[in-house]
């Protein structure tokens, strides 16, 4: 059997998976249509582009009208993703969604909002966030202060994902590296999780921050040693596995 490098998952077979869910909710998609443009457009490209290739072909044959698609695609995303594992691999699918929102949905924002909880709590929307992030600072932090204490462990790990200053293969998040107090205090929040998957994101995120506000990531590391919580404890140690 052939190896299948990431980018290969993103093709026709995708393109024909989406069209598959989304022909009997919304009866004027042209499968046809949607599955050749992918077919050709693909070569050639690189994962991000192809995914964000199958998202503006999705814009191009659901209707204008973003709140409508918006409820097609929430109604094909199917059971959520229970385990900490399977993104990638069962719920790499949903990644072109998150894209859609991405590009298509800032003037939108809890439309989107409710969208990216959905994609999250399958694949993962610490992409999709950030443009957020950006254009509404005081609203995305008031819902990511909301997914820090909500009961599934994949909001949990987006409050601190999408936050992170140096998030890999995605621009950098200046916006809080001088006063990062909004974020800490999210982190804050997450300090003591149980699960091992947000663990690490805000182990990674304080990282991050040892990189480009050392002062102040080195005051929220002093702050948080005197607990004797065993899961905080572990988040230090692997904050600064690399000092």
């Amino acid at each position: 059997m052939a190896y299948k490098k990431p980018t290969d998952y993103f093709d026709e077979a995708l393109a024909q998976l989406l069209a598959e869910k989304l022909k009997p909710l919304y009866p004027d998609f042209d499968d046809s249509a949607f599955v050749n443009s992918i077919k050709a457009g693909c070569i050639d490209k690189r994962l991000k582009e192809r995914v964000a290739l199958i998202a503006e072909q999705l814009h191009r044959f659901l209707p204008d009208d973003y709140q409508a698609s918006t409820e097609i695609l929430t109604n094909i995303l199917g059971p959520e993703n229970k385990k900490g594992t399977g993104m990638f691999s069962e719920f790499y699918w949903v990644m072109p969604i998150a894209s859609y929102v991405e590009q298509y949905g800032l003037d939108h924002f809890q439309t989107s909002m409710d969208l990216i909880e959905e994609v999250t709590k399958r694949n993962t929307g610490e992409y999709a966030i950030r443009p957020f992030i950006r254009k509404y600072p005081e609203q995305t932090l008031l819902q990511m202060n909301k997914w820090a204490q909500a009961n599934n462990f994949h909001l949990r790990r987006l409050a601190s994902e999408g936050l992170r200053p140096k998030l890999p293969w995605a621009t950098k998040l200046d916006l809080f590296i001088d006063q990062p107090k909004p974020v800490f205090d999210i982190l804050t929040l997450l300090q003591a999780d149980p699960v091992r998957y947000v663990q690490k994101s805000v182990a990674n995120h304080i990282t991050d921050y040892l990189k480009v506000n050392r002062s102040a990531a080195q005051q929220l590391i002093s702050d948080w040693e005197s607990s004797e919580n065993q899961h905080t404890k572990w988040i230090l140690k692997y904050a600064q596995r690399k000092l």
